[in-house]
């Protein structure tokens, strides 16, 4: 049960134990938001989340996140127009020490000019990464046009010239008008016990820590539409259209809020969402499609954002326009809303599964949604809801005279406010969709009960066995059983993936991939996204550079149902011709916008020069040739010979019953068709005889660069000291950060990564800067590899940078589906359950000699591969 209690200076602290895993989320909200600035203060409360780790009166700058990663933890925050967050989450033997730090960074930041102004020049280069993703620039179109008077209206990163207009003095003013002990909330959860917590709630956050709070001044209230507010905006640099329709709906503390949510989730969410069917599925029209209720502490928005085809832009706004009139004039079905139901309470269980997610909703209710009370009524609403309180609410708030459109896409495109008028008129003239009377799903002899009567399972037990052995067709089964909460997750995987295909058939993996939940024999895509609904889980194929398979995650309650729908879409996917052609064209839609993120296409220039005939040069979707010369036989032959169960590696991790795993897994794969001879490994290239750069020009604000090696094979046992290599580079208090970002602010984004594959990875590093800043960036990049094949690694930043690999390690293995993917991917790999065990010990053995000798083995600046992707 989750705990509140409130300080003597106002301080408000939430609490919820779980102990399914050793780590522990503390959480720091402060009621302040982009929403609560005057104009002249335009991106203030946001420059506050960056300057808060800058530096206080007990730590130097980046000395915050430097300790917070010596101690195997992450920290990092967010700011929206409501408020400002500050997390930590870290390994629960650490936890009193992270919540010292945390309350030092929120009490006690010195604000320093120097840092000041270094910092404003940071968010400007992240101003200038939102100005180069089209998505951003059509998200604030639509709320610049839905909120006219509310500052809703204005981004919350603000804009170069305010940023740069700051002084300390107003940034203090700001501080110490808002972060005051009143304002806020400390939401915690994990391993810890309430008395801990009250402890070192006392040391770090009570005492002398006092400061007064006058009331917010109220927010402008948006004046209720009387007619459509429409914006069109055409974008030379895109290569697809992005559609918003809009309508106001109230806030996130009024009782239609459930509803709505419900209402955004039939209408579309899901491939069995009525848009998603329609639209996508059924015309084409679009890429993607999703509706959602957006509720913050002031006036909301009901929206429809969709990607797609310019040319089909009419047709998307008077079909959604037909499908939103559909909700005003016609009660949905009642399996369809009891099945929606029960996907929307087994949220709550799926949430429960990482101590930062559960600290997030915790603080999200105390401090925006009128309490952690909230909550539990919420899901009461849900649970109450009829059809005929759907369609009041739809007949309430989902008013087409009333809307708002907005679009942005490509020159050329023949898309005019007429148009937009015209086709909400052609919508209110047809008559509904017969189709859309189609339930969502029917629950048919499933267990209905309320989810959320399962809580409260989380204890910490001795770490579970894994079982490990072969089925009678040879297929590896795993199974680690946990029953902290009720969910299971289960994934199949084979070798495969880009490392198996060639340039003429590049992408079918991943098109493979797609295909598997469209289709079998005996159920149609539908009929497998419906069964999805009702057992309230997922599932979805999966393609990467060394292996394809499939994956997914249910209650535990349904697990021998689950189990069925798994293996049959495994082991018969149809491929039928039409769900081929959708899927085939969905994958090219994504070639061809792929532009559209600039960062992707540096690494794919980045790949093909590092790996001129392996096939880890290719494009990991493939090209556009590859994959229209595709067939659904290509697939077929594909699946028979990649996806054979003999080879396959099947891991189930979760709240399971460990004879019921096996003998269901040996019923469904006995009759599995005879082994397939398996493919020759691909041939290597040869080591590169100079450094090599190449270059390609797209109209960005921003220049994105790679720089990098060929690194190391999963089986090397120098792959570990490379990851440290990378870990003593990247996070906010490696190398690369401190001395590009926040010393010198050259980047919002810079960081290194290791990437191994079944043959040689790759060792590179990243940066985003502005591209007057390319070659001092580059100049700054290569003094830093030189520094630490060059100089022996100091005792501390190598244990720092040791606990940074264990921490992110254990916190990001919380999830059931984490573990499953790493447990089935390292026995397909051949690697055994040894990294999985001994993880820890593997990194804390490396020494400084050996980070050296892997540094001066990998970073040869005479042999580097450099891409350079901007203006």
């Amino acid at each position: 049960m989750a705990l509140r209690y409130q300080l003597d200076n106002g301080l408000t602290v939430v609490f919820e134990e779980q102990h399914a895993a050793r780590v522990a989320a503390f959480q720091i909200w402060v009621k302040v938001g982009s929403a609560d600035e005057r104009r002249d203060q335009a991106g203030l409360a946001h420059l506050h989340e960056h300057m808060l780790f800058k530096g206080t009166s007990h730590r130097g700058p980046g000395e915050i996140a430097q300790e917070i990663e010596a101690h195997g933890g992450e920290i990092n925050a967010w700011t929206s127009y409501d408020q400002t967050v500050y997390h930590i989450v870290i390994g629960s033997s650490f936890a009193d020490r992270g919540l010292s730090i945390l309350s030092d960074a929120v009490r006690h930041s010195t604000f320093d000019p120097g840092e000041l102004s270094r910092e404003s020049e940071v968010v400007c280069e992240e101003i200038k990464r939102s100005e180069d993703m089209p998505s951003r620039r059509a998200s604030r179109d639509l709320f610049s046009t839905a909120y006219q008077v509310h500052p809703y209206q204005y981004p919350v990163i603000g804009s170069e010239a305010s940023v740069r207009s700051f002084t300390r003095d107003s940034v203090l003013a700001f501080y110490h008008r808002y972060y005051t002990p009143k304002n806020m909330v400390l939401s915690v959860a994990g391993d810890l016990t309430e008395s801990q917590l009250r402890q070192w709630v006392d040391e770090n956050l009570a005492g002398d820590w006092k400061r007064p709070f006058d009331p917010i001044p109220a927010r402008p209230k948006e004046p209720l539409y009387t007619a459509p507010r429409i914006h069109l905006r055409s974008d030379p640099d895109v290569k697809e259209a992005y559609l918003n329709i809009g309508f106001q709906i109230p806030s996130i503390d009024h009782p239609d809020v459930a509803a709505l949510d419900v209402l955004a989730m039939i209408a579309g969410q899901g491939d069995t969402s009525k848009l998603v069917r329609e639209i996508k599925r059924r015309q084409h029209w679009v890429n993607e499609i999703h509706a959602y209720a957006y509720t913050p502490k002031d006036s909301g928005l009901w929206a429809v954002s969709a990607t797609l085809q310019p040319a089909h832009l009419k047709d998307v706004v008077e079909e959604t326009a037909r499908i939103l009139e559909y909700f005003r004039h016609t009660l949905v079905q009642s399996d369809e809303l009891s099945t929606v139901q029960a996907l929307m309470e087994s949220e709550a269980i799926y949430q429960r599964e990482t101590v930062q997610g559960l600290a997030r909703k915790l603080g999200f209710y105390e401090s925006m949604a009128g309490g952690i009370e909230r909550e539990a009524l919420y899901y009461q609403r849900v649970a109450q809801l009829k059809p005929e309180t759907l369609m009041q609410a739809a007949e309430r708030y989902l008013h087409l005279d009333k809307c708002v459109v907005t679009a942005l896409f490509p020159d050329q495109t023949d898309f005019t406010e007429g148009r937009v008028n015209q086709a909400i008129a052609d919508a209110l003239k047809k008559p509904a969709h017969p189709d859309l009377n189609t339930p969502r799903a029917v629950r048919r002899s499933l267990d209905a009960s309320p989810v959320l009567k399962v809580f409260g399972r989380s204890q910490v037990k001795n770490s579970p066995k894994i079982l490990v052995e072969k089925l009678t067709c040879g297929a590896s089964l795993l199974i680690r059983q946990e029953t902290a909460v009720p969910l299971f997750a289960i994934r199949a995987a084979f070798q495969g993936g880009l490392r198996a295909e060639q340039a003429r058939d590049n992408g079918v993996s991943v098109l493979t991939a797609r295909l598997l939940t469209r289709g079998t024999p005996e159920q149609s895509a539908e009929d497998i996204a419906r069964r999805m609904d009702e057992l309230s889980g997922s599932m979805s194929g999966n393609a990467g550079r060394n292996s394809v398979g499939l994956r997914g995650e249910f209650l535990s309650r349904h697990f021998e149902e689950a189990f069925d729908l798994f293996s049959e879409s495994l082991l018969h996917p149809t491929f039928i011709e039409k769900e081929f052609l959708h899927e085939q064209s969905l994958q090219l839609q994504d070639i061809h916008t792929r532009e559209d993120k600039p960062a992707g296409v540096a690494f794919e220039l980045f790949s093909q020069a590092m790996y001129p005939r392996h096939p880890y040069g290719l494009p990991i979707g493939g090209s556009a040739e590859s994959v229209k010369a595709l067939t659904p036989d290509a697939l077929k032959a594909y699946h028979r010979s990649t996806m054979d169960p003999s080879r396959m590696t099947l891991c189930v991790v979760g709240d399971v019953d460990v004879d019921q795993v096996r003998a269901l897994a040996e019923k469904a794969f006995l009759k599995s068709a005879p082994s397939a001879p398996a493919s020759s490994p691909p041939a290597l290239d040869s080591p590169s005889q100079g450094p090599q750069e190449i270059r390609k020009i797209l109209n960005k604000a921003q220049a994105h660069l790679v720089l990098g090696f060929k690194g190391a094979k999963l089986t090397d046992s120098w792959k570990t000291p490379l990851e440290l290599v990378s870990s003593i580079l990247s996070g906010q208090g490696g190398r690369l950060f401190m001395e590009l970002r926040d010393k010198r602010s050259m980047a919002y984004s810079v960081t290194s990564y290791s990437v191994e594959g079944v043959d040689p990875g790759y060792f590179a590093v990243y940066m985003a800067t502005s591209p007057e800043k390319v070659e001092a960036a580059l100049g700054g990049i290569r003094e830093e590899l030189t520094r630490i094949y060059e100089q022996p690694v100091s005792p501390a930043e190598l244990e720092r940078a040791k606990q940074n690999l264990i921490g992110s390690h254990e916190i990001a293995l919380q999830r059931n589906g984490a573990r499953a993917a790493i447990l089935a991917l390292d026995h397909c790999y051949g690697l055994g359950l040894d990294a999985f065990y001994n993880y820890a010990a593997q990194v804390s053995a490396v020494t400084a000699a050996e980070v050296q000798q892997v540094a001066r083995q990998v970073i040869r600046l005479d042999q580097s591969v450099q891409a350079w992707v901007g203006p």
